[in-house]
């Protein structure tokens, strides 16, 4: 648990008092208003370090979050220009069949309307 200068100082201030309280208190003697209150402020100090632990963990947790989702990011984005490229070469490759099947195409037409011709030619 990482503790500030202050923070030491404090506990280090109301160690000896609370020390002292648990060994009157051990001995069956009753507790002051004061006695209380310096027991409730060294509970109020164990408090907020333990919050200040929880606080570091999630801001670890955060930054490590930040971190997976700048690389989930990234590894969209590489997803993302895969398909872009996998799609241009698609269109190229339908482009290219297309142009083959008009080709065949407009070629059986020439031949079937040549063919018909020469038979017309023939018969007449």
């Amino acid at each position: 648990m990482n503790k500030t200068k202050v923070e030491d100082m404090l506990i280090e201030m109301i160690s000896p008092k609370v020390k002292e309280i648990e060994e009157r208190f051990s001995k069956g003697e009753g507790l002051s208003n004061e006695d209380v209150n310096t027991l409730l402020l060294k509970s109020q100090f164990n408090h907020i370090n333990h919050l200040d632990q929880k606080l570091g963990e999630v801001t670890k947790d955060v930054a490590s979050l930040k971190l997976e989702f700048a690389n989930l990011r990234a590894d969209v984005k590489s997803d993302v220009a895969s398909l872009k490229i996998e799609m241009a070469s698609m269109k190229t490759e339908i482009q290219t069949a297309i142009n083959k099947n008009m080709q065949w195409s407009i070629g059986l037409i020439a031949f079937i309307v040549t063919a018909l011709k020469v038979v017309d030619m023939i018969w007449k």
